[in-house]
């Protein structure tokens, strides 16, 4: 039997259509027959028109509500989850707004502005018996799934430490000005949020959720550097070093042995210049015994090389480098995975995801949080607030 999760979409910005054009992409062509996904229903805060047109600009099919007011979204009885698609300065409230009205949730990232805001939100959830998901979209990529799996396996030995960056090439004065999201405070702007989220992803699913549950554990130490844009305040360049009390593999694992990872992310620098492969791999996840090397950008990775360890003395030659290419069905954007993994969440009765977990989740915001401590980053009290509701 096919299992249909009907969404809701919440906002109808830019991030918002490219997730409905992938959910209505056909799922066969990805291996997905099990489930389908339908949207109901879509609401701008703006007015029921905007929403009307995003409807019409995305080509959903009828039967599909226009709504005016988020209120009117979450109260839509023909929807099981909601997607949020605000700016991350509103998406507690958003959250709230939603698991309050009795609805699933799948979450932009990143989840909430800090760590506090998404442990009421993980209670809130618990206690009604909701699934919630922070959508970290990169984790569900088939090349994804496949470097932990090599990491587990233990292909490129006991990995020690990983380098990943998230970087635009922007000039935020003359492409976006002050008030852009991405520099506005109000909207806890920076670099570190919005892209930075991305070179840690890479660091936890990697160094962290390779290794079981029960052996998981945060950075024991944390150190960065961040540089202000000088309009608003915000982080336009930061860098964050981090240190694990732990190796993976597990049949790796060595006493008292640590790992390390270098997090960087820039507004105004590029990971990759002239867009090509050029400039090197923006990941490299390296072990005792060989190294995966990620390309493509860390928010949408394109694929991987596997490079194992030429031992001394050896031929070169001798030693293969796989190559591994990541699919993307119809051309697709690459969001419907996080979507399907949501689907059949809700259809297994499971409140939350095993590859993105909350506890997660959490624990990503905590480095955030410090490294914010650390720089001094402070967003208005509004929008750092656990209370609710609040009008933003």
């Amino acid at each position: 039997m096919v299992f249909e999760a009907r969404w809701g979409i919440l906002a109808t910005g830019g991030i918002a259509a490219t997730f409905v054009k992938d959910l209505l992409r056909d799922a066969k062509a990805r291996g997905a027959e099990d489930i389908k996904h339908t949207v109901r229903a879509v609401a701008s805060s703006s007015s029921k028109e905007r929403a009307e047109h995003f409807i019409n600009e995305t080509g959903i099919p009828g039967p599909c509500a226009a709504y005016g007011s988020y209120e009117e979204l979450v109260a839509d009885p023909n929807v099981d989850i909601i997607y949020v698609a605000t700016p991350h300065s509103h998406h507690f409230q958003n959250t709230m707004l939603a698991l309050e009205a009795g609805k699933h949730v799948l979450c932009e990232k990143p989840f909430t502005v800090n760590a506090e805001q998404l442990e009421v939100l993980r209670d809130v959830a618990r206690q009604k018996k909701l699934f919630l998901m922070e959508a970290v979209w990169t984790r569900y990529f088939p090349v994804s799934v496949q470097i932990r799996d090599l990491i587990r396996r233990g292909e490129i030995g006991e990995v020690l430490r990983v380098t990943a960056d998230n970087s635009v090439g922007a000039n935020p004065e003359e492409d976006w000005g002050d008030n852009h999201r991405m520099v506005n405070l109000d909207l806890a702007g920076g670099a570190l949020l919005d892209l930075g989220i991305y070179s840690l992803t890479w660091v936890f699913q990697t160094l962290y959720h390779t290794l079981p549950v029960d052996q998981r554990r945060p950075p024991s130490a944390i150190s960065s550097y961040v540089a202000k844009y000088p309009g608003t305040g915000a982080d336009e360049d930061t860098t964050v070093l981090l240190t694990f009390p732990t190796t993976t593999p597990t049949n790796n694992f060595k006493p008292n042995r640590t790992s390390h990872a270098v997090a960087s992310t820039s507004l105004r620098l590029a990971s990759n210049p002239d867009r090509r492969k050029t400039a090197g791999p923006a990941i490299r996840i390296q072990g005792t015994k060989g190294e995966i090397q990620v390309h493509g950008p860390a928010y949408r990775p394109e694929g991987f090389r596997l490079i194992p360890l030429v031992p001394k003395g050896a031929d070169p030659n001798s030693v293969e480098i796989k190559e591994v290419e990541n699919p993307f069905p119809d051309n697709g954007h690459g969001m419907y995975w996080e979507a399907d993994e949501a689907a059949r969440c809700l259809r297994d009765g499971k409140l939350e995801s095993e590859t993105m977990p909350l506890e997660e989740s959490i624990q990503l915001m905590r480095v955030m949080d410090e490294v914010r401590k650390q720089a001094g980053l402070v967003y208005p009290e509004k929008i750092e607030s656990r209370s609710y509701p609040l009008n933003l």
